[in-house]
């Protein structure tokens, strides 16, 4: 029960401070309007900072179906844990999109764009083709994946040698932030790094829920590529450090 609830408030965290700085950028007479890319992918990866800090050593902080899937693929999570961990990230993650929605609560009626509404909450594509889409999806999340798996890999730290795999203080949280900046920097542009399903869906159910002034449709149309390409990503991630024997 803890590690399902470390999860749940690690992902709230992580949505947050991700979807909040993009509130930041985007919204109307935010202090921080226009702040630009490199603002979001900054604020997004102290985000993951801030939540793997958090809980990592009570649930190893997957705050991510993909990894969580990807670590039972290869033996190293129990497949009966991992119910329990996406419904407390999903959860989470629609949370975390709830409390940006009041902390910014005067800025959505000011704002006159729909689109800018819903970039708040969830991805989108700059261009929309479903198969680059999934494809930009799953090679980001190989990378996630690979790269999370081979610094812990390279600090004698392997993923397996708990339960809880990625049990991390300040300086394995650091990396893995800094990995998530590299993504969103150099692989972010085409579909807008989701690279976690539960990041996605989480709070484009709490845009579809909420009472959000001047909103448009939360474009369920796309929202299967940021839960298909993640999970596939991070299942070849998996394959592929398995196949190096190391786990």
């Amino acid at each position: 029960m803890f590690p399902a609830l470390a999860e749940f408030i690690g992902t709230a965290l992580l949505i947050i401070l991700g979807d909040g700085v993009v509130a930041s950028v985007l919204l109307s007479r935010s202090k921080a309007q226009n702040g630009g890319w490199i603002v979001i992918t900054s604020g997004w990866a102290l985000g993951v900072f801030v939540a793997v800090f958090s809980v990592g050593r009570i649930s190893g902080a997957h705050l991510n179906p993909a990894v969580s899937v990807a670590m039972a693929l290869t033996g190293n999570f129990p497949w009966a844990s991992v119910p329990a961990y996406i419904f407390a990230q999903v959860l989470g993650a629609m949370a975390g999109g709830v409390v940006v929605w009041l902390a910014f609560l005067p800025h959505w009626k000011i704002t006159d764009d729909p689109s800018a509404k819903l970039a708040i909450f969830c991805t989108a594509p700059a261009v929309r083709c479903a198969p680059a889409n999934v494809l930009c999806e799953i090679i980001g999340t190989f990378v996630l994946l690979f790269g999370i798996f081979c610094m812990k890999g390279a600090s004698g730290q392997l993923p397996g040698a708990a339960v809880y795999p990625i049990d991390l203080g300040a300086l394995g949280a650091l990396p893995v932030a800094l990995l998530v900046m590299a993504i969103g920097l150099s692989l972010g542009g085409p579909t807008g790094y989701a690279i976690n399903p539960a990041r996605d869906f989480g709070p484009r159910l709490a845009h579809a829920i909420l009472p959000i002034a001047g909103k448009g449709p939360s474009d369920w149309g796309y929202a299967w590529i940021p839960v298909a390409g993640p999970l596939v990503g991070g299942s070849f991630a998996a394959a592929a450090y398995a196949a190096l024997g190391k786990f």
